[in-house]
């Protein structure tokens, strides 16, 4: 199926023919068998050799300056009895008007759809409108997915939170507790220290009176 910025190319295209006076303009949207072979076919008279030289530089003209888009080939220029124009989804036909007749593109491509300029248009548009509607559900569903991190986030939170709680008040009861031992208990250490000075003060007494 063509896309949007296909069918913007072509109407850009149906407007250089119109402007340039281009006769009998016809839009072909080809048959989905032939979509290997483009999906449109542009076709439009002259009534003579320079008028089709002028048309397809116009086109190309346009094209280039508003989607810098080239065509893939073109032939037939020198003879400028009929110039096609390949963009690859697009081909366009500018011929002389015996020449048309006498190929007759529009019979060999039967099972193609007729289209107008203002058909093309239409169905732009709606192919623009769902797309802006595509865009704007993604754009509803990222919030969406968001709030939903956050909620999994947010009820993550309170069980290591009670965790980190948990290990404060397991390593804060042994200093609690330290705290709560009178103030004035020494250690056994610092206790034992003035018997041993009154047990060598009584053993150095015993020395003294037994040399005496």
């Amino acid at each position: 199926m063509a896309t949007p910025e296909t069918r913007s190319q072509l109407l850009v295209a149906v407007a250089a023919c119109e402007d340039k006076k281009g006769e009998d303009t016809r839009i072909l949207e080809l048959d989905p068998a032939d979509s290997g072979l483009a999906d449109f076919f542009l076709i439009t008279s002259a009534s003579n050799d320079r008028q089709v030289v002028a048309i397809a530089d116009e086109i190309e003209y346009r094209l280039k300056k508003e989607f810098g888009l080239y065509a893939t080939s073109v032939e037939g220029r020198r003879q400028a009895e009929w110039i096609l124009l390949d963009y690859v989804d697009i081909v366009i036909h500018v011929f002389l008007a015996e020449k048309r007749a006498f190929y007759d593109i529009e019979r060999l491509r039967k099972s193609a759809r007729n289209l107008t300029s203002a058909e093309v248009e239409a169905e732009l548009k709606s192919a623009l409108a769902q797309k802006t509607i595509e865009a704007r559900t993604k754009g509803a569903a990222k919030p969406a997915k968001k709030a939903a991190k956050k909620a999994v986030a947010k009820k993550a939170v309170p069980k290591s939170a009670s965790a980190k709680n948990a290990t404060k008040s397991a390593t804060a009861k042994p200093v609690k507790e330290l705290k709560k031992l009178p103030g004035k208990r020494k250690p056994p250490t610092l206790t034992a220290r003035p018997a041993a000075k009154a047990a060598k003060k009584s053993v150095a007494k015993a020395a003294k009176k037994i040399s005496k």
